[in-house]
C-alpha cells in the first residue's frame, strides 16, 4: 500500500535513493515522486508470510532466495522503485545489497487502496524485466490469484483452486493459503 508523501520529496531518482534509505519507512519511487508505504492489515501479511513459507521451503538448496518486501526491485530502465510483497531471485545476492538482482517471481497481495496501481501500471513495470517470469497478484476479498507470465504475454489469468507456480514446482491450493483469513 502506498500514499503520496507530504513533506517537500527528494527531485530526481538519484537524490530519492540517497534519501530513502534513512527514513523510518519504505518509499517506492513511482517516477515523479516517493510514496509512502502505509501500514498493511493482517490478512495482508499473513497471506505473504504463508507464500513466503512456501516459497522457502521449495527453494531450499537451489540458487534462489525469497525475499520479503524489504529489498527493492529497480522497474522502468530503473527509473522506478517498487517494494514487492515478495521477490524470488536466482542470482547472487550480497549481504548489503538494497536491489533484488534479476527478479523472477514477484506475488503482490492486493489491497482495497493499491489493487488498480497493482493490477495496471506495476504489472506494465514488472513485464518490463527481462528476467521475470510469472507475476501474481493474490486478492484480498476471495481466494483467487491473478496471474500473469511470460508465456501469455503478462496478460491476466485467473487461478481459484490453485496457485501453480511452475518454475519450482510449486502448487499451492488457495483455500490452504487463504484459510482462517476471511470472513465466513
Amino acid at each position: 500500500m502506498s500514499a503520496a508523501l507530504a513533506a517537500a520529496p527528494p527531485p530526481t531518482l538519484a537524490e530519492f535513493l540517497d534519501w530513502e534509505p534513512r527514513q523510518d519507512a519504505h518509499f517506492e519511487w513511482d517516477g515523479i515522486q516517493p510514496l509512502a508505504m502505509v501500514g498493511r492489515t493482517f490478512l495482508h501479511t499473513e497471506l505473504a508470510s504463508r507464500v513466503f513459507d512456501a516459497l522457502r521451503a521449495a527453494l531450499r538448496g537451489t540458487p534462489c532466495s525469497v525475499i520479503r518486501a524489504d529489498l527493492r526491485v529497480m522497474t522502468a530502465n530503473a527509473s522506478r522503485v517498487r517494494y514487492p510483497d515478495l521477490a524470488v531471485t536466482c542470482s547472487p545476492i550480497g549481504p548489503a545489497d538494497r536491489v533484488v538482482p534479476a527478479p523472477v517471481f514477484l506475488p503482490e497481495v492486493l489491497s482495497e487502496t493499491t489493487g488498480a496501481v497493482d493490477r495496471g501500471i506495476k504489472r506494465q513495470e514488472y513485464a518490463a524485466l527481462p528476467s521475470l517470469t510469472r507475476y501474481v497478484m493474490l486478492a484480498h476479498d476471495a481466494p483467487l490469484a491473478i496471474v500473469c507470465d511470460r508465456a501469455s504475454g503478462f496478460e491476466e489469468r485467473p487461478e481459484r483452486e490453485t496457485l501453480s507456480i511452475p518454475e519450482f514446482g510449486i502448487t499451492l491450493p488457495l483455500a490452504v493459503l487463504y484459510a482462517g483469513l476471511l470472513p465466513g
